[in-house]
């Protein structure tokens, strides 16, 4: 998480939770498309925080750089996925 975020751990419980919540909508049908675009608004958030662990050591987490970059395409391979459900 970059660090000019603020509280953190509140933040990833949250995110969490948003998760979990999106993931039960798609099980309702009315609901599938609004939770397929939260899955894909959190994807795109959570490749923010992929390209800020690029920009030093410290803030890799000791993740080798090749993991990091390999996230990437991953991350714009599963909003596709998502995507193609909608």
């Amino acid at each position: 998480m970059p660090g000019y975020v603020q509280n953190h751990k509140k933040l990833v419980f949250l995110s969490g939770i948003a998760e979990i919540v999106l993931d039960i909508g798609l099980c309702i049908p009315m609901l599938k498309a609004i939770s397929i675009y939260g899955i894909i608004v959190m994807l795109v958030a959570f490749l923010l925080v992929h390209f800020y662990m690029l920009s030093g050591e410290k803030v890799s987490a000791g993740i080798p750089k090749w993991i990091l970059l390999l996230r990437i395409p991953i991350q714009f391979g599963l909003m596709y996925w998502v995507w193609y459900y909608l």
